[in-house]
């Protein structure tokens, strides 16, 4: 597990975290810099991606073994993950979208944009935590991804929070 750090490994699992970090640093440098690693990055590799979790998908509605093992259809069946990969996906487009110029990014009503996106990702987690409130009310209960979580009030409060930060962002078409 990625925090049992100690024993023998103990070395060798903090130099793969400390390469992982490094390989994300320099992923992010080529999609920033560049239109081509931007677009690598935020269209071409999303398109491959949804293609794969497609496939997985169809498969294990299907019943194919192959898919029911998938890491990705045991660890990721709940709606959380996907939302937040998306949103965060469109972010990451609507933002090359207004830095390079394209279509409507250099539109003046499109300048909203990146709040409108930064509210959709707090009203995702909201809803998480709604959820979790809901699903787990002083009690633990066990999530589609087989996580054992503790709802309650602070789900609650953690919800309310966010939707009290969207109101109080400002200077959207500054």
């Amino acid at each position: 597990m990625f925090f049992q750090v100690y024993g023998p490994n103990a070395l060798a699992q903090w130099g793969m975290l400390l390469v992982v970090l490094a390989g994300l640093i320099l992923l992010n440098e080529f999609a920033r810099r560049t239109k081509f690693g931007g677009s690598v990055m935020f269209f071409a590799i999303p398109i491959a991606l949804t293609a794969y979790f497609l496939a997985i998908w169809i498969g294990a509605k299907t019943g194919a073994q192959w898919a029911l093992e998938n890491q990705t259809h045991v660890y990721m069946q709940g709606w959380f993950h996907y939302a937040k990969l998306y949103a965060a996906t469109a972010g990451c487009i609507g933002f090359m979208m207004i830095k390079y110029k394209w279509g409507i990014g250099a539109k003046h009503w499109f300048k909203p944009f990146p709040f409108i996106i930064v509210a959709i990702n707090i009203l995702i987690a909201c809803a998480s935590d709604f959820e979790s409130a809901i699903m787990g009310w002083n009690k633990w209960w066990l999530t589609s991804e087989g996580v054992w979580q503790y709802g309650g009030w602070h789900n609650v409060m953690n919800g309310v929070a966010g939707i009290i930060n969207i109101f109080c962002m400002t200077a959207w078409w500054n």
